[in-house]
């Protein structure tokens, strides 16, 4: 009876350690996702804006987090300065040139563990057609089961820095700074 107990939670720890070691694919929630950036105009004000309806994938291994993967996609015509004018203008041929380039995405190459909240993730940037590696200093804000939906779910926030002229919208530059501050904050939730 004692080995068949053993055997049985013998068995019980195999199959926990096998779904532990699973990656866990958590699609991307747009309604809980906001992409932020910030800029310095003129030397006067640091305006914001934010592009939504982010969708995507995050791939987690929690026993190999190198193995660990982000793919994006950002549609350019969602960026919302809170000026409508500026949003239209920004969109056209001068600036992203969403006609031909509507999405900006983003997908990882490499993740770092710093510790067990933090990581650096490496990956490439497209936008308005041109790749640029960039490195997200990411944090881990929870990974547990989400308590209305009661499904597993994660959530980040990660910050980063490119400059506009990397990607040819530099129009006003140094004036309206090249540089340009990046927050992100995402959840994801599993999928079945």
């Amino acid at each position: 009876m004692k080995l068949k107990k053993f055997a049985i939670g013998l068995s019980l720890l195999m199959i926990s350690g096998l779904i532990s070691a699973e990656t866990v694919s958590y699609k991307i929630d747009p309604t809980h996702t906001a992409t932020v950036f910030t800029w310095n105009h003129l030397g006067f004000s640091t305006p914001s804006a934010n592009f939504s309806d982010v969708q995507g994938t995050i791939q987690v291994d929690n026993d190999h987090p190198e193995k660990s993967s982000v793919s994006v996609t950002i549609p350019v015509k969602s960026i919302n300065t809170n000026v409508a004018v500026l949003d239209t203008k920004l969109q056209g041929s001068d600036w992203f040139n969403v006609a031909i380039y509507p999405n900006i995405t983003f997908k990882s190459t490499k993740v770092e563990t710093i510790d067990k909240k933090n990581f650096k993730i490496s990956g490439n940037l497209t936008v308005k057609g041109m790749t640029k590696p960039v490195v997200l200093d990411a944090v881990l804000n929870n990974q547990a089961l989400h308590q209305m939906l009661k499904v597993p779910a994660i959530g980040f926030n990660a910050t980063t820095t490119i400059k506009r002229s990397d990607f040819d919208i530099a129009a006003f530059a140094p004036a309206v700074s090249d540089t340009i501050d990046i927050q992100i904050t995402t959840e994801g939730l599993a999928v079945k």
